[in-house]
């Protein structure tokens, strides 16, 4: 059972009763993220992300530890480009504890000086960690250079340049600035009641206030690039990419049927035809992006130096294929029980249904049913598909980021040509 409640402030409250689990899940979701902020405070919220747990007015970090422990719960946070969220799964017999726990990090955190200091090395060691990583870090070169100067191409960890200068004070005027009632849903789903909750996030929640201090979103414009990154590594990692759907598009489902049919499964087109027939790359898949108002489609593959324009060439073999002559009825079905499977079986964690239920609210302002997915899912058609590769699937905005062992000479100028 779905309920939502709006506090006089403006903060949402959305809880989902699910009374054959013995968990709670609990997120509060600030819709800030990386895409919000300058150049010159990119990082502060992943930053602030790491310092939430470090300590209250009336808890030490340890503390907060062993709280947790004492319930077996479990906490994480994470950082993304539209979102930060903090979040916590325990036993429903231990619901108040978690509010409470919760509740004090998220609005009394004191971002003491020398905790800023100590995490502060623990970021720009984790952006090392990245840089040495060439399958992740190509996301972020990728990222970059398909968004351009717009702030959806930032790296949610930021830069270690920005790391170093961000303070205790700076924390503080920015979440004084952006941590405001009407960018806060706080979320749960389990075995819960919902009045009982609110009655508690009421009581902890009340106190926020302000207006809205995050300047507005600019959707970007999107052309085809390419670039070459010169690494010393064992294998050339490349990204091939190019717009998809927002998050919000009523077509999102055909564009995640797409995906899964072109390589984002193990059946799939590019799958079978580059690694299990051509044994040209272990890691091959594809994935989609989506954000508010625009969206990226790509695919990743991570190959030897000497086959890494046969794999480029073979992707946009596939691209093409797509375009002529769509997808065929069998792939289509395979495709819908493939994500009507991994969606029905993720409702299965109240941590999943929680997630779900906080993004129906920031896209949509409702819930959405598993019945009414399903609908969607089933409706979508094979000219469906085929108006979306023809749209999606474009030279003008395809983009290509290569990172290895290789040199701009290696990968010919004119390879994305549709």
């Amino acid at each position: 059972m779905y309920r939502k409640t709006i506090l006089d402030n403006g903060i949402r409250v959305v809880t989902e009763y699910i009374p054959y689990v013995r968990s709670v899940s609990m997120g509060i979701w600030v819709t800030v993220g990386s895409r919000d902020e300058a150049k010159e405070n990119n990082g502060i919220s992943h930053f602030i992300e790491h310092m939430i747990f470090k300590g209250t007015a009336k808890r030490s970090a340890l503390q907060i530890a062993k709280e947790l422990d004492a319930v077996g719960g479990m906490s994480n946070a994470f950082t993304s480009r539209e979102n930060t969220c903090f979040h916590a799964r325990v036993l429903d017999t231990h619901v108040d504890v978690i509010i409470d726990l919760l509740s004090d990090i998220f609005l009394n955190s004191l971002f003491d000086p020398a905790e800023t200091e100590k995490e502060r090395q623990v970021i720009l060691q984790e952006i090392s960690m990245v840089e040495d990583t060439p399958d992740d870090y190509i996301h972020d070169l990728f990222s970059s250079l398909f968004w351009g100067d717009n702030p959806l191409g930032f790296s949610v960890l930021g830069t270690a340049r920005n790391v170093t200068q961000i303070d205790s004070q700076t924390i503080h005027k920015y979440l004084h600035k952006t941590y405001l009632p009407d960018k806060i849903v706080v979320a749960a789903a389990g075995n819960l009641e919902h009045d009982a909750f609110l009655s508690q996030v009421r009581r902890a929640f009340s106190i926020v206030s302000g207006r809205n201090g995050v300047p507005k979103r600019v959707t970007p414009a999107i052309k085809s690039h390419l670039a070459v990154h010169p690494k010393k590594c064992e294998q050339v990692n490349l990204i091939l990419g190019t717009k998809s759907c927002s998050a919000t598009d009523s077509r999102r489902y055909a564009c995640m049927l797409l995906n899964i049919i072109l390589g984002g499964s193990m059946s799939s087109r590019l799958f079978q035809e580059i690694r299990e027939r051509r044994g040209l790359a272990y890691t091959i898949y594809s994935f989609i992006s989506s954000y508010m108002d625009t969206g990226l489609s790509g695919i990743y593959a991570g190959v030897s130096k000497k086959n890494a324009v046969q794999t480029i060439e073979l992707i946009l073999r596939e691209i093409r294929n797509i375009k002529k002559n769509s997808v065929d009825e069998a792939e289509l079905a395979s495709a819908k029980e493939h994500l009507k499977g991994g969606l029905l079986l993720a409702a299965e964690s109240s941590d999943n249904r929680m997630t779900r239920l906080a993004k129906n609210e920031i896209h949509f302002g409702h819930f959405i049913t598993y019945d009414d997915l399903i609908t969607e899912i089933d409706a979508v058609t094979r000219e469906d598909i085929a108006m979306l590769a023809q749209e999606y699937l474009s030279s003008e905005t395809l983009t290509l980021t290569v990172l290895g062992p290789v040199s701009e000479k290696d990968i010919p100028e004119d390879i994305l040509s549709l």
